[in-house]
This record gives structure tokens, sequence and C-alpha cells, in this order.
């Protein structure tokens, strides 16, 4: 294995599957941008880029079906966030797990917006009978749709403090052990 070896799993299989960001900056859908990829501190695992990066991933790819990755870029520019995790994020959703997620968001849409309750449940299903099936799928869509735009930003706050929790945990243990590796030599 080469030098560039690290500690963690995790670091390495980032290094070897995430695209670099000389890579980035020559797509040609991040041509006219590409520059402003090279600058390091998008590249940076640092504690303030890492939450950022899952937090956009996350937003990114529940807010839109297709195209999560370059959206999740081109937010992570002004927010300063790391690149690599807001693209990596955006699998969260991908082909085999769409359906999945596609019933969730649903479920999650008629929970939060509750049209029976509001309604009352006799009225809602006298209303439903009267509808053509083009007026029922437009009611699902909806309640999908608003699903999607909770979970994205549900998912976002959870990702930002799920991830701020463990880097700050990485941190405090990495230290831990520095000074005990001290401690041992004196």
């Amino acid at each position: 294995m080469s030098d560039l070896r690290s500690k963690t799993f995790l670091s390495d299989w980032f290094r070897k599957h995430m695209p670099t960001r000389e890579k980035m900056a020559r797509s040609k859908y991040l041509r006219p941008i590409g520059h402003r990829f090279l600058s390091p501190e998008l590249w940076r695992f640092t504690r303030r880029s890492v939450p950022r990066g899952v937090a956009l991933g996350l937003f990114a790819a529940f807010i839109v079906p297709l195209g999560q990755i370059f959206l999740a870029a081109f937010l992570a520019l002004p927010a300063r966030a790391n690149v690599p995790l807001a693209a990596g994020a955006t699998f969260v959703t991908n082909p085999f797990t769409f359906p999945f997620w596609l019933l969730v968001a649903n479920k999650v849409g008629a929970t939060v917006l509750n049209i029976d309750a509001a309604v009352g449940a006799g009225a809602a299903a006298e209303f439903v009978d009267d509808r053509g099936p083009l007026a029922n799928f437009f009611e699902m869509a909806g309640l999908t749709a608003f699903g999607f735009v909770v979970l994205a930003v549900v998912s976002a706050s959870v990702g930002y403090l799920i991830s701020s929790f463990v880097w700050r945990n990485l941190v405090i243990r990495r230290r831990k052990q520095r000074l005990d590796a001290m401690a041992d030599e004196a």
C-alpha cells in the first residue's frame, strides 16, 4: 500500500473512491466555476467543514431527485463545506433506496399535513370518492413532495448534529491517545 495510507479504513476508502478536486474542476458541467473547486479549504476535513458537508449532502439528496451531487457541490462552495462529504452524503438516496424513501416521504407528508384531521375523516372520504384518479394522483404527489422537503430539512439537521458529535469525539480520542503516549514516554 502507498505511504498515503491513514489510520482509518473510512479515510482510505474516501481517498480512493471520491473524485479529486482537479478532476471535478475539469468536469464539463462544473467548468464555469471549476476554479473555485481548487480552493484547498473545500477539501479539508475540519470541525466546521465536515458537518456542513454532511448537512448539505443530505439536504440535496432529498430535495431533488436528479443531479444531487452537483447541487451539493454548488451549495458547498458558498457554505465553505467539505465538497467530498457533501457529494458522498447524497448517496443516501440512490436508485435502490429511492422506492423506500418515496414511501417514507409520502407517509411523512401525510402525517405532517394530516389532511384527514383538518377536514374530518368522513368528509375526506366523501371528497375522495367524488374526484377522479388524476386528482388522487396529484394529491399523493403533493404529499410526497412535501414529505421530501420535511425529510431534507430534518435529515440535514440531524446529520449536522451527529457529524459534529462524532467529529468532536474523534478529536478528543486522538488527543487523549497522544497525551497517553507522551505520558508513557516520560
